[in-house]
C-alpha cells in the first residue's frame, strides 16, 4: 500500500515553486480590474429614501379659566424614527415654556408625534399631532388638577 501526501484545496492554482504572496498577488490582480472598469455611477445607484424635513414646532401653554401663561412647563414631543433593517427608535424632545407660556422645539420631525405638558398644580396633557408644516404652532390649555377631600 502506498501513502501519498495529502494536496491543499488551492494546490491546483499555483505550482509550489511560487511564494503565497506573489499567488495572493496573482489573486488581487484579477479580481480587483474588474471592479475598477466598472465603477457605479450615480445613475445605476438605488435612490435613498428621502430624510423627513425638520420643522420648528411652536407650543403655547395657557391655563385655568383666565387663560393665563403657564410658565416654566415641561413640554415632550415623542416620535419614532424608522428604520427598514433593525429596531426602530423612540426619541424624546425636551424643552421648557418661557415667562410668556411659549415653548420652541427647533428640530422636530414630520408625522405623527407625541406632545406632552408637564407642570406644577397643572393637570398633565398629552395628545398625538401629525405635523404636516415647516412652522407649525399648537395651543394647549391645561387645567387644575380635581381637588382631593
Amino acid at each position: 500500500m502506498k501513502i501519498r501526501p495529502r494536496l491543499s484545496h488551492l494546490s491546483f492554482l499555483w505550482p509550489r515553486q511560487w511564494s503565497l504572496t506573489m499567488a495572493l498577488s496573482v489573486i488581487f490582480v484579477v479580481a480587483l480590474p474588474v471592479a475598477a472598469q466598472n465603477p457605479p455611477s450615480a445613475k445605476d445607484a438605488p435612490a435613498k429614501p428621502a430624510a423627513q424635513p425638520i420643522t420648528r414646532l411652536t407650543v403655547e401653554v395657557t391655563g385655568g379659566d383666565k387663560n393665563v401663561a403657564v410658565e416654566n412647563a415641561s413640554v415632550y414631543v415623542k416620535y419614532v424614527e424608522e428604520h427598514a433593517i433593525t429596531k426602530d427608535k423612540k426619541l424624546e424632545l425636551n424643552v421648557k415654556t418661557n415667562a410668556s407660556g411659549v415653548a420652541h422645539v427647533p428640530a422636530a420631525p414630520t408625522g405623527r408625534v407625541l406632545i406632552q405638558v408637564i407642570a406644577d398644580g397643572w393637570k398633565t396633557f398629552g395628545r398625538w399631532y401629525d405635523i404636516t408644516d415647516q412652522n407649525q404652532e399648537f395651543k394647549i390649555h391645561l387645567e387644575r388638577p380635581p381637588k382631593w377631600y
